[in-house]
């Protein structure tokens, strides 16, 4: 690869904040963005697997906390990757207020509240990155999984909403949405054989995702390359959603 093209990737110099890390989508997005030359800040509940400079983050409870250590750290955010999410799968019917709230907390109300402090700093910059994580359940229902999808179908609407409020200022916004991937998250789908073999067969790989998909696609919407690219959902499904 010649200078101009690696630089097209080249993430060097910059800082990326990125929830969810700890593991699954996320660790894999924050490890190819520290693999580009970003600065990575690791935020996730499981801090032991985050390492010891990771930061505590139970978005549950809003995101002010996660804001507070992340800005102790350091002056500038220039990536944003909103990849922690919360999807417990229990019967529409049998989801109370404060679940629903609680979901809607980690997967919308949390990437707005980063979105809302990071964005207008990008902004005034003049470079930015935001990168949401979606979920194929923003345009179809999924079985037990009825307020993950109101999220997620917030997520896409926000993602939108902060291309078009930050896009002129040098800030793109995109978002990713996985197909059915092997994550912890995942587990009670994949540990049913019919449902999985189900996606397996749905998606044109014949294949079910995995979490190092989403690197390279992730390190192309953070870098210098895609600065023309905003507003948009780029699918990482296998061919998932076009079937």
């Amino acid at each position: 690869m010649d200078r101009q093209t690696a630089a097209l990737f080249d993430l060097t110099g910059r800082t990326a904040l990125v929830t969810g890390a700890s593991s699954g989508i996320g660790a894999a997005i924050a490890e190819a963005l520290d693999g580009a030359g970003a600065r990575v800040l690791r935020a996730g509940r499981d801090r032991a697997r985050l390492g010891p400079d990771g930061l505590s983050a139970d978005l549950a409870r809003g995101a002010a906390d996660l804001i507070a250590q992340a800005d102790a750290r350091t002056d500038t955010v220039d990536i944003l990757v909103n990849c922690a999410g919360t999807n417990p799968r229990p019967p529409l019917a049998d989801i109370d207020d404060a679940l629903y709230r609680e979901i809607l907390a980690v997967n919308l109300d949390a990437p707005f509240q980063l979105g809302q402090h990071y964005g207008p700093r990008m902004a005034a910059r003049g470079w930015g990155r935001i990168i949401n994580v979606a979920s194929t359940q923003a345009h179809r229902a999924f079985g037990n999984s009825g307020v993950y999808g109101v999220a997620k179908a917030g997520i896409a609407g926000l993602t939108r909403s902060q291309s078009e409020a930050w896009a002129p200022s040098g800030v793109t916004v995109n978002s990713l949405t996985p197909g059915l991937v092997a994550t912890p998250m995942t587990t009670a789908v994949l540990d049913d054989p019919e449902r999985s073999e189900y996606f397996r067969r749905r998606a044109h790989t014949g294949t079910l995702g995995a979490p190092s998909d989403f690197a390279a696609a992730a390190v192309f919407l953070a870098g210098p390359g895609s600065a023309f690219v905003t507003g948009q959902n780029l699918c990482v499904d296998g061919g998932l959603s076009v079937t």
